[in-house]
């Protein structure tokens, strides 16, 4: 029986508490002694990477649903003005917490090591003249303090830049009785610099721009008593919001949208620890924010900036081990590609295998005389891809080249407006999808003439043609020849492309008009299994688990007695575990040394076993307002791969996988009396057999 959720919505979970549940979990890594110093650091970064975007979207859509008197926010039927609440309140606590680490385990640590950040209080004389040197020489040419009168307003202040409020007492060169100031820190200016060795007596020693500038704040206002300097940041709304009928040339719309996005209305204030109450609440009232936006920080406004010290620092001894990504045994044999396609597909398992055979796969199809035409979607490439630059030398080979480019993936606009005219350029065709519907499907597809006939060569991804995060997300990767899906992909490509109905596909399902009727065809046919006797099972890998009816047919299932695992690294509404509504449904999350990002779904179908790939979480969006798709695998040893790598693994683990309960705490599973077992760990050694002991590591190379 089908719960009725309308009245109490007590069946879902909140999204935007489940986000900031997700960060809990990822600053656990942080806090793990069994996490490497320097990837402490890094996650801690991480933490404050997101936070920035929940603020920047989720935070500012629920203040514009406030504005705008909606009642109720999401399924779980809360207002937003309760979600707002409980939201100030977990992230004060979240950011508390994260400071606490940053302060009082992780730098003293980093010091251990030989690895300071020296605060001002702490300068010998010569890091003080050493800072004051550098204040003249680097930072007072660039600076442009504003003094605030009737003549000089508060100044526009871009979203998540650097900047101080100045306290002032005194007379300047006019006679004037300024109050208060503003310096802006220039974004060109670096947020901490590194100290020569012999100033910093320690071989890895920096400074923050912020101390160097507190220091010498008074050379700003010679003649004038500062009284205070305090760092701080305002974070803003940075959705885009782009009418139909006003985009008759979205690139155009969106590049003058793009430099608004600086300036969105104000959603979060950060202050340092020693801001004074009366500048603080100067700040609030200048910005239109309440105490509860107010975030008073116990040490930089700014950790993000903090991530490149793990790249800085030459001591691999203090990051993951190195591995090598591995190529497919197919392609070690230098086969021709399109020869090999021919006779059987093959899955590609990144970051664990290189995302090499894909490039290699474009930039062969550039310089063959015999294909014809090559077709490609792009949702985040990237400002540097080896990928984009084989598709404009296809073009210029004279090939057909047509690139779906989604203008509106979130914070990759501008490149993706740039990589849109290189291509331009180059003679493809660019298209920039369906107003409305992101084009979020990962297919590249290459059409060849060999003898008398075409023949086409589709690659199909869960993660984007992105060269740099292929080492860093897990994503599966299916080359094909099969003539029903290479079908199906160019039939998704004409839809993007030209006009027309939505034509039936034989093998794909897509978004918006399949996927999600096929998803709950699926989950209803184990629960019709279980209902009649023989088991049901399944088992689903993904980002995150929003979309209503879909939790309602997986509470469905479960009271028939499908046995349901639910992997999914960042939000889910479902709740896990409620006697006679989802007893049998388990929710984990793996939050490890790789992001986890694809996305597998397998239904028992009694023996059958459906799996399949995807670009797709089930959340709304997926599935109702973008263009996805979804990949069956039907080579049997492909199927067999998939599952045991991209499912078992998952399930066994006991070191980085956390189990959530009915209300939507995570509860760190421990091995008790089992092995401990890494699914990341048991991967590497699976498929990237090269990982290199600490102690081998050349000291001059990055680690990853």
């Amino acid at each position: 029986m089908k719960p009725d959720t309308s009245p109490t919505g007590a069946f879902f979970l909140n999204r935007e508490l489940g986000l900031l549940a997700f960060n809990r979990r990822v600053l656990e890594m942080a806090k793990s002694d069994a996490t490497p110093l320097l990837e402490r650091l890094r996650y801690l970064c991480i933490v404050s990477s997101n936070l920035d975007e929940f603020f920047e979207i989720r935070v500012a859509g629920v203040k514009e649903q406030i504005k705008q008197g909606v009642a109720v926010s999401g399924p779980d039927r809360l207002s937003p003005t309760e979600v707002y609440r409980k939201v100030c309140v977990e992230v004060h606590e979240l950011i508390n917490q994260q400071y606490l680490l940053l302060n009082d385990v992780i730098l003293p640590r980093m010091v251990k090591e030989g690895i300071a950040f020296h605060r001002r209080d702490h300068w010998t004389d010569a890091q003080r003249a050493w800072a004051r040197d550098y204040f003249f020489k680097e930072i007072l040419p660039v600076l442009t303090p504003i003094g605030l009168d009737n003549a000089h307003p508060f100044p526009r202040i871009l979203n998540k830049s650097l900047n101080f409020a100045v306290d002032l007492s005194g007379k300047d060169a006019f006679g004037r009785n300024l109050t208060h100031a503003v310096v802006q820190a220039p974004r060109t200016l670096p947020r901490f610099i590194r100290l020569p060795e012999n100033i910093a007596g320690c071989p890895y020693g920096f400074i923050f721009l912020s101390s160097i500038l507190h220091a010498n704040v008074g050379e700003l206002f010679q003649g004038m008593d500062v009284l205070g300097c305090y760092q701080f940041r305002v974070t803003r709304n940075s959705e885009l919001f782009l009418e139909e009928e006003e985009a008759k040339n979205l690139r155009l719309v969106l590049e003058g949208e793009l430099s608004h996005r600086q300036y969105g209305d104000e959603v979060r204030l950060e202050v340092a620890d020693n801001c004074s109450e009366s500048m603080a609440e100067f700040l609030l009232n200048t910005f239109g924010l309440g105490r509860d936006d107010l975030y008073r920080v116990h040490g930089p406004v700014n950790l993000v900036r903090l991530m490149q010290v793990a790249d800085m620092v030459d001591r691999p001894d203090l990051r993951f081990p190195r591995f090598t990504q591995s190529i497919p045994r197919e392609f070690e044999k230098k086969e021709d590609i399109f020869e090999l396609l021919r006779k059987r597909d093959v899955l590609l398992h990144h970051p664990f295998q290189s995302f090499a055979p894909v490039v290699e796969f474009v930039q062969r199809a550039a310089s063959d005389p015999r294909v014809l035409a090559i077709k490609q979607t792009v949702y985040r490439a990237g400002t540097d891809s080896e990928l984009i630059e084989a598709l404009i030398e296809a073009a210029h080979q004279g090939k057909e080249v047509t690139v779906v480019i989604e203008l509106l993936a979130r914070f990759d606009e501008e490149a993706n407006i740039n990589w849109a005219s290189r291509l331009e350029e180059a003679g493809a065709h660019v298209v920039y999808g369906v107003f409305g519907y992101k084009t979020h499907a990962k297919m590249c597809m290459v059409i060849r003439r060999e003898g008398n006939a075409l023949r086409r060569y589709v690659h199909l991804g869960t993660g984007n043609y992105h060269s740099k995060t292929t080492k860093l997300y897990t994503d599966f990767g299916l080359f094909t020849s099969d003539a029903e899906i290479t079908s199906d992909v160019n039939e998704v490509f004409l839809q993007i492309t030209g006009l027309g109905k939505h034509a039936g596909l034989k093998r794909l399902f897509q978004s918006p008009f399949t996927l999600h009727e096929e998803l709950i065809k699926a989950i209803g046919r184990e629960a019709h299994h279980a209902t009649n006797g023989r088991s049901g099972r399944i088992i689903a890998k993904m980002n995150a688990l929003t979309e209503p009816h879909i939790i309602e047919a997986l509470y469905s299932a479960s009271q028939a007695g499908v046995k349901i695992d639910l992997i999914v690294r960042g939000v889910c509404l479902l709740r896990p575990g409620v006697s006679g509504l989802s007893d049998s449904i388990r929710v984990i999350s793996i939050i490890g040394r790789f992001l986890e990002h694809h996305r597998v779904f397998y239904f028992a179908n009694d023996g059958a076993e459906d799996v399949f790939i995807s670009s797709a979480d089930w959340m709304e969006r997926n599935l109702h307002r973008r263009i996805e798709v979804c990949v069956p695998i039907l080579d049997t040893c492909i199927k067999r791969r998939v599952i045991s790598e991209g499912l078992r693994p998952y399930l066994k683990d006991n070191v980085r996988s956390w189990v959530m309960d009915a209300d939507g705490n995570y509860h760190q599973r421990v091995s008790r009396n089992a092995q401990p077992f890494s699914a990341h760990d048991a991967l590497l050694e699976k498929l990237s057999p090269t990982v290199l002991p600490l102690k081998t590591l050349p000291r001059k190379r990055r680690g990853h």
